[in-house]
């Protein structure tokens, strides 16, 4: 199953990151360049360290000029982070290029990788969950509501992944068909951001 797989490569590549648990270490993806797995390690190598970043720059005592520099950061992670999703829907839909759509097919609310995407934020919610279920410096009462959060989590985990295997098999037979859709993100684009375009028109 598709989201067994994904799991497990969010889960090592998590795991690979909190060796060094530093932003700015260098990423040792495993997998060869040329293969899904590579991609998704990567997507996650991306949200992982986005993660951090997010923390990092909500501190109240951060210097204003770090901070702008990190938020800068953090918008150029999510353009990452969307372009590489594309990239996997990209994959998809090379995969079931061959498949004939039945007449009655239907289009999901979501795009395959769009639904992966949230399966590696929630691959690293549990996983900073557990951090916090185990924390010998917080009081019971953390603990306790943090053991009822992880089962939130681990449940949704178990209810998104069983939605991409079915969403993923009825692509595959016909019954649902997808299409790529381009986030166009406007923030980013001089073209497309009146705060940019009109300091070039000045």
């Amino acid at each position: 199953m598709i989201s067994s797989f994904c799991n497990d490569i969010f889960d090592k590549c998590i795991q690979d990151y909190h060796v060094a648990d530093e932003v700015d270490a260098a990423i040792h993806n495993p997998y060869p360049a040329d293969s899904i797995e590579h991609l998704l390690y990567a997507k996650n190598w991306v949200d992982t360290v986005q993660w951090h970043l997010e923390d990092i720059v909500r501190n109240p005592g951060i210097d204003p000029v770090e901070g702008l520099a990190l938020k800068r950061r953090i918008d150029a992670s999510n353009q990452a982070r969307t372009d590489m999703v594309e990239f996997i829907d990209s994959y998809f839909l090379k995969q079931y290029a061959g498949v004939q759509p039945k007449a009655t097919a239907s289009i999901n609310t979501e795009s395959p990788a769009w639904a992966i995407d949230r399966l590696s934020i929630l691959a690293l919610k549990i996983y900073h969950m557990n951090v916090e279920v185990n924390r010998d410096d917080a009081g019971a009462e953390h603990i306790i509501a943090c053991i009822d959060k992880l089962a939130v989590l681990i449940e949704q985990r178990n209810d998104l992944s069983k939605a991409i295997d079915e969403l993923l098999e009825d692509i595959a037979n016909g019954d649902k068909y997808m299409r790529v859709y381009r986030q166009m993100k406007m923030y980013n684009d001089p073209g497309l951001n009146p705060v940019l375009y009109q300091q070039q028109i000045k």
